[in-house]
């Protein structure tokens, strides 16, 4: 079989909808030959290129609109690519545990990998690299909410922000987050030890 044809299959067998880079293809040929046979699909209509290294079957919702990918997909796929960690960003971490009622005005997700950014229709979503200790309990809700404490950083994060989280987490998800002390700057640690401190005195 050539390349070209287990491209199609393996793109065939791809729900509409799904964003995908080169990597799926791995092992069916070259990356020259590979890059080739997308060239040609794209141009075809088979599939749509939304970004560098980035393509999605197109899918057609109600009305005959084409849908886009979420963001979170993209970022997904993207932190994949390069076997990368994601995280949401901060700003919206904080704002699913209530500490803000601002709605980010972009889709930006911290990554071990490279930064980029992907225009997709009106919107970019963005990859920021960020230190490994940021992403320590990435993928989980301790996750998000160990992004919100580095969002809300040492002057807004106290005692009671912890108790915040622990209302909002379930019990193994926020023991994941105290487990993670090794990877908390001071003021962090501060934070969570007054949190304890205070739990004590009210046994």
């Amino acid at each position: 079989m050539s390349t070209s044809q287990a491209i199609r299959e393996r793109i065939a067998a791809q729900l509409a909808g799904e964003p995908f880079t080169p990597a799926l293809f791995a092992g069916l040929g070259s990356r020259a030959a590979i890059d080739q046979a997308l060239m040609r699909l794209n141009k075809a209509g088979s599939i749509e290129r939304i970004g560098h290294g980035l393509y999605v079957v197109p899918k057609v919702g109600r009305f005959g609109i084409k849908t886009l990918p979420a963001p979170e997909q993209i970022a997904h796929i993207l932190a994949d690519a390069e076997g990368a960690t994601i995280e949401i960003h901060g700003a919206e971490a904080a704002r699913r545990f209530g500490f803000s009622t601002q709605m980010p005005a972009q889709a930006v997700f911290y990554t071990s990998g490279s930064s980029r950014a992907v225009r997709l229709g009106k919107m970019t979503v963005r990859l920021q690299h960020v230190a490994s200790r940021k992403l320590v309990l990435a993928g989980r809700p301790a996750g998000q909410a160990l992004s919100a404490l580095w969002y809300l950083g040492r002057h807004q994060v106290t005692s009671g922000t912890f108790r915040r989280i622990a209302q909002k987490l379930a019990p193994a998800e926020f023991q994941a987050l105290c487990s993670a002390k090794a990877s908390m700057p001071a003021w962090m640690l501060e934070a969570l030890s007054g949190y304890e401190h205070s739990e004590a005195t009210h046994v």
